[in-house]
């Protein structure tokens, strides 16, 4: 249990998502507020916190700045700028990887088809980009501009990273390396924006800001590895992935790459040509026998240890916010099922 009252973040956070929502999409355009509505969980069939995500970003901003020392709200724009871009990439992936549910209800562009949901999603990006503006308000125009630039950079990783990921869907074999910079734009990017952003609306030093950065960015590689692991040996139940569905996907997490890299009898059924359902309990055994479901344990472990250390070099002192922090890495880093 996180000591800070998450519940009075939460709903400053989405009274914060629905100021900008209702100041940069006027009414007559009712159509697309609908849609981006939609995504974001607020209206529509099923709408409510499963639908709107567990708002893991936002509140990694607003944490930030309070184990930074200052008052979480000054960050709220910020905050909300981090879920608009990433529900913006949510939207634009679903499409991409043509994925027909999102959050238990039907991706956008299956209710509203890929040109719209392509529209939709630049919108959601540029709500992203506009939320800022009110951190002139709550912190300076000078944290407003800085912060400007990380979230532009950061969109930027993403959009790299994204890339990636979709050609190396047509590569059978990879270099182990390239994993890190396709995880590092999808993931660790954001994360690492996330948590950026809550120091640098705190003021403070370039040493500590860069501290926090290291926090966010080895939390958001440490996280990819867990889900990589689950994405094979996780219990389907509670991730909502089918039992090894990466393998099925012909995904190139990180177990896959590394089995990949050495002779045996994973690399040469993979070289073979798809994985079907009926392959995938071999396919397991397979990898662990080859040492990859080690391998990416101990490969979470070590990033896990990294963020943590960046995380206690950032704070002077161990607040309630640092408690926070500390226990949602926790809970993320730690779904072993």
């Amino acid at each position: 249990m996180i000591l800070m009252d998450n519940n009075e973040m939460r709903h400053a956070l989405e009274e914060e998502l629905h100021r900008s929502f209702n100041h940069w999409v006027p009414e007559q355009d009712q159509e697309l507020r609908e849609i981006l509505a939609y995504h974001m969980g607020w209206e529509g069939a099923g709408a409510g916190e499963k639908a709107q995500g567990k708002r893991i970003r936002p509140m990694l901003v607003l944490l930030s700045a309070a184990a930074a020392g200052a008052d979480w709200r000054v960050a709220l724009p910020a905050a909300a700028s981090v879920e608009y871009l990433h529900n913006f990439s949510l939207i634009h992936d679903d499409i991409e990887d043509q994925d027909e549910i999102r959050r238990g209800r039907p991706t956008v562009w299956v209710k509203w088809g890929i040109a719209k949901a392509i529209n939709a999603g630049d919108l959601m990006c540029m709500l992203g980009l506009l939320s800022l503006f009110r951190l002139e308000k709550t912190v300076s125009l000078e944290v407003s501009a800085r912060a400007s630039q990380i979230l532009q950079e950061t969109c930027a990783h993403l959009t790299r990273g994204q890339h990636l990921d979709l050609s190396y869907e047509s590569e059978q074999i990879l270099p182990l390396e390239s994993y890190w910079p396709m995880v590092g734009g999808k993931t660790a990017a954001l994360l690492a924006c996330c948590t950026e952003m809550g120091a640098i609306s705190a003021g403070v030093d370039e040493e500590r800001r860069q501290a926090f950065r290291d926090f966010g960015w080895h939390l958001g590689l440490a996280f990819q590895v867990v889900d990589d692991w689950l994405g094979i040996w996780g219990d389907a139940v509670i991730t909502g992935k089918g039992v090894g569905s990466d393998l099925v996907a012909g995904k190139k997490s990180l177990p896959i790459l590394y089995a990949l890299q050495k002779p045996g009898q994973f690399h040469d059924r993979w070289m073979a040509g798809p994985v079907k359902e009926n392959d995938v309990a071999l396919l397991t055994e397979y990898l662990e026998k080859e040492g990859a479901k080690e391998y990416t344990r101990q490969k979470a472990d070590e990033l896990t240890s990294q963020a943590c250390a960046a995380l206690e070099k950032a704070t002077e002192y161990q607040n309630e916010a640092f408690q926070g922090l500390s226990q949602l890495t926790d809970v993320l880093l730690k779904r072993r099922s």
